[in-house]
């Protein structure tokens, strides 16, 4: 008999059975659910690593149980689970190999694994996800939430409640962040058995135009494909002239705190130095953010980052603007800094420095001239619109293509490769992407900018509506955002669209659509909203436009 094991849970411990999907005597296949769990995250199906016939279950329908408990016991086909890595080494042929399993390498190779390819996931670390969930956009999201739980506590006597000064454990954060984070790549790790995708971690180089090697921790194997996806993203520009020392520190670093720097330097006003810059603000360092250019968050339209720069500027102790950083010193005190601003030139020390000034392809780091592909002057890899690179069975996807470097942009080029390579014709041709910074205000825009019409002398006519006459956001306690949508003021087609304010993210999707669907302004103000709510204020900012708002007076 062999005996059936609740596996790594991550932090997770004392975890529920909800669901028991077993019963003595069934027959099962391998990753059968076994049983159901519900963790903090999510429920949660245990499979099993073996087919047989159950010959007895230890559990029942409420249980609490840890890694390592025993469900049951079976007479299994297979007496010992197979290696991940050395058994599919057996059959290395694949119709599809992506390389990189961020959010476009793992969508790409599921879609096409459900779309009835062979396919193979290579990734160096050791969880899927990528950068996006092991190292960006989910801790950063995280300490983002506990940021706003920090500011919302001590807001909070405005509405007549008062906290006591919030007390940090940063262990435990990190503790709660990385629950998060295991959650999410287990359940890749499952998403990818149930699709039979083999997934192999190890750094990839190519061979050939049809074969790459995988350099595993204790081994080196060779993997054949028919096509290629590359999808192995970017990595933090870094600044040469700052010396090696730990208290210099990218976003990586930066997610991934051992204390709380009483000061911190964020060198770059772009949007992962504000949203770092938010989340140490309310931790209570005291932020200084510089930038060298005049305006933070360049390429936005100035009017949605001004209200975040305000309120940034109440919560660090200065944004210096248009300011180049010389030179650094790691000293006993700290790491010494010398800026100049116009002509004047001076020094300061920090406990701690972080560098947010861009990323860079990782594309360069897998031998891309082995096979001759063609990239551009900055290293990102050429694509037409299926994301084919100048080789016929190479496809490439997400950061390691350009900008924008979004990881809905590079989930959405993966469906659209894996399909291609399955024989559908599938093509980028989205009208808009969506950006969003995660401060507080959150900022987001669509489509064409005001900025962008202005450059292009594309002309345009705008509907704006100020949350300070939004009856939902004044509940909130908070009045500085609003929303702003660009017509065509020939044809009432909108063109682009931005928020500044709380859930801005989550807002523009509207945004998006009506831009994806080519919608006028009548099909967005006619179209009736809950009330009251923060969407609202887009049908609002149309009515504005139109001339037919009541909520605002508008002399004509």
């Amino acid at each position: 008999m062999t005996r059936l094991i609740i596996p790594q849970l991550g932090d997770f411990d004392e975890v529920e059975v909800i669901e028991i999907h077993i019963k003595e005597g069934d027959s099962i296949e391998k990753d059968d659910p076994l049983i159901t769990l519900e963790t903090e995250k999510a429920a949660m199906d245990v499979p099993s690593e073996f087919s047989g016939t159950i010959t007895s279950l230890s559990i029942q329908l409420g249980d609490k149980i840890s890694e390592g408990d025993l469900i049951g016991e079976i007479a299994s086909e297979i007496q010992e689970p197979e290696s991940k890595q050395v058994d599919e080494q057996k059959n290395n042929d694949y119709d599809l190999i992506v390389i990189g399993a961020g959010p476009g390498g793992y969508t790409a190779a599921f879609r096409a694994a459900d779309l009835g390819l062979k396919v193979a996931l290579v990734d160096k670390n050791s969880n899927l996800g990528g950068v996006c969930l092991n190292v960006g956009c989910i801790p950063s999201k995280a300490f983002l939430h506990a940021a706003k739980v920090i500011d919302d506590s001590k807001e909070a006597n405005i509405v007549g409640v008062k906290f006591s000064p919030p007390e940090i454990d940063i262990d435990a954060m990190k503790s709660w962040k990385n629950n998060l984070i295991d959650g999410l790549t287990s359940g890749l790790d499952f998403l990818a058995k149930k699709r039979s995708v083999s997934v192999f971690h190890g750094e990839a180089f190519f061979q050939s135009r049809t074969s790459i090697s995988v350099q595993l921790s204790s081994d080196e194997i060779t993997l054949h494909f028919k096509n290629c996806i590359i999808a192995v993203g970017s990595e933090p520009l870094a600044l040469p002239f700052l010396p090696m020392d730990p208290r210099i520190i990218d976003s990586t670093g930066a997610l991934d705190p051992d204390h709380i720097p009483e000061s911190i330097l964020i060198i770059g006003g772009g949007i992962i130095g504000l949203e770092m810059a938010t989340i140490y603000s309310s931790l209570g360092s005291n932020v200084t953010i510089v930038e060298l250019t005049k305006a933070l968050m360049s390429g936005t339209d100035p009017d949605l980052v001004r209200p975040l720069e305000k309120y940034l500027a109440g919560k660090c102790k200065i944004i210096k603007k248009s300011t180049q950083v010389m030179s650094g010193e790691a000293t006993k005190e700290g790491i010494k800094i010398k800026f100049k601003q116009a002509e004047n030139i001076n020094e300061e020390t920090f406990d701690s420095v972080l560098v947010a000034i861009g990323r860079k392809s990782n594309g360069p780091l897998i031998k891309l001239n082995k096979v001759g592909i063609q990239t551009d002057e900055n290293g990102f890899i050429e694509v037409d619109n299926q994301m084919r690179t100048n080789i016929d069975n190479i496809f490439a996807i997400g950061d390691v293509v350009g900008n924008p470097m979004l990881a809905h942009k590079a989930s959405h080029e993966g469906k659209i490769a894996a399909e291609v390579i399955s024989g559908k014709k599938s093509f980028m041709d989205a009208r808009c992407i969506p950006s969003v910074a995660y401060t507080d205000p959150e900022v987001a825009w669509v489509g064409l900018t005001e900025d962008q019409c202005k450059l292009e002398n594309i002309t345009y006519k705008k509907g704006v509506f100020p949350w300070s006459a939004s009856g939902r956001s004044l509940t909130i306690g908070r009045k500085e955002g609003f929303t702003k949508l660009l017509f065509d003021p020939q044809s009432k087609k909108i063109i682009g669209g931005g928020i500044v304010g709380t859930n801005a993210g989550d807002l523009i999707a509207e945004i998006s659509l009506a831009i994806e669907m080519n919608c006028d302004v009548e099909d967005i103000a006619l179209t009736i909203h809950p009330h009251p709510t923060l969407a609202e204020s887009i049908a609002l900012a149309a009515e504005a436009f139109e001339g037919t708002i009541t909520e605002l007076y508008i002399k004509s």
